[in-house]
């Protein structure tokens, strides 16, 4: 495979394979631009009861609300703005608060939440670091994250127990992660903005760790009804592939500037794998038969090709290590 782009999986078209949504409660972080902003798109035709969308930006929410009320009539009620900047945890921890507290006031009193999709990222970026001290894409992609999805496991696991119920953790990886380092995660230098490691490297190390948290949430929580998945979407021409370009070694951004538009997978296409991943049939245990469907704890390739990650991202070892180290990290954050 070549990052993705000979991949062939299985057929799905959101308009018509999306079930009914009716009484869902989804969020979307970075759900204002790209990919996030198609989930949220398609999502809001199936009659959710309301979705959520975090974003740094306001303006830039607000006015994928407004461009998706005009694809969708009527869907602005459904979808509000929370903010989150998840380089920063405070941010992180706040946009948790406001979405139990708008979802309590929504529910009468009782918060859900059905469907998480972790999509905002950032990639390629110039070395440098979180607000609070993390390797920036590290901390953006996988920190903010995790305490987003720490303090909403609560919520996560009391919708489960519902009747009906199908709760989903999606988290939006990508083929990059094989440049991660050799030894995977670099813990030692993840509170430091790695200046000498290439930027696809520290890229490539938070993507892993996004396959990585999917599997690990999986291992502990997928017996109290959560289903956790990590999907890459195809090479998308997205504004994030396009600023990441100008930050990545000469001749690796030269071809792929020279490939944009004509093998980059489309945004409307690149959504499609989340949008498969949490709302596709559901396979119990985790069996890799049955082509269509969707195995909790497995990563991904478009749509719904399973057991294409690196050897890093199916070490079990690796994914207790991440996850017990990002647990202390964000231990200050409780609600």
């Amino acid at each position: 495979m070549l990052f993705g782009l000979l991949s062939r999986g299985v057929s799905f078209t959101p308009e018509t394979d999306i079930p009914s949504l009716e009484g869902k409660v989804v969020l979307v972080t970075g759900g204002n631009v790209g990919l996030g902003k198609q989930t949220v798109l398609q999502l809001v035709k199936h009659n959710p009861a309301h979705i959520y969308l975090a974003a740094r930006n306001e303006a830039s929410a607000q006015k994928a609300i407004a461009e998706i009320e005009t694809a969708v009539p009527g869907s602005a009620s459904r979808i509000r703005y929370i903010h989150c900047d998840l380089a920063d945890l405070a941010s992180v921890k706040t946009a948790a608060r406001s979405f139990l507290e708008a979802e309590k006031e929504r529910g009468g009193g009782e918060a859900r939440l059905d469907l998480l999709f972790l999509n905002a990222g950032i990639m390629a970026t110039p070395a440098g670091l979180t607000a609070d001290g993390y390797e920036m894409q590290f901390g953006t992609n996988h920190v903010g994250h995790f305490l987003l999805s720490k303090l909403l496991l609560p919520t996560l696991v009391t919708t489960a127990k519902l009747p009906g119920a199908d709760v989903r953790v999606v988290s939006l990886s990508s083929i990059g992660h094989i440049f991660a380092p050799s030894s995977g995660i670099s813990f030692d230098e993840l509170r430091t903005p790695m200046s000498s490691s290439l930027t696809l490297t520290r890229y490539g190390q938070s993507k892993l760790a996004n396959i990585l948290f999917a599997k690990e949430l999986h291992r502990r929580y997928h017996e109290q009804g959560i289903t956790a998945v990590a999907v890459h979407p195809g090479v998308v021409n997205t504004e994030l592939y396009r600023n990441a370009i100008s930050n990545w070694p000469l001749g690796v951004g030269k071809v792929i500037d020279v490939a944009r538009g004509t093998v980059y997978t489309s945004v409307e296409d690149g959504a499609k794998g989340q949008l498969w991943a949490a709302t596709g049939p559901l396979r119990g245990g985790g069996s890799k038969e049955g082509k269509g469907e969707v195995v909790s704890g497995e990563y991904y390739t478009p749509v719904g090709v399973p057991g294409q990650g690196s050897r890093a991202s199916i070490d079990a070892e690796l994914a207790v290590k991440l996850w017990d180290w990002s647990e202390k990290e964000v231990s200050a954050y409780e609600l």
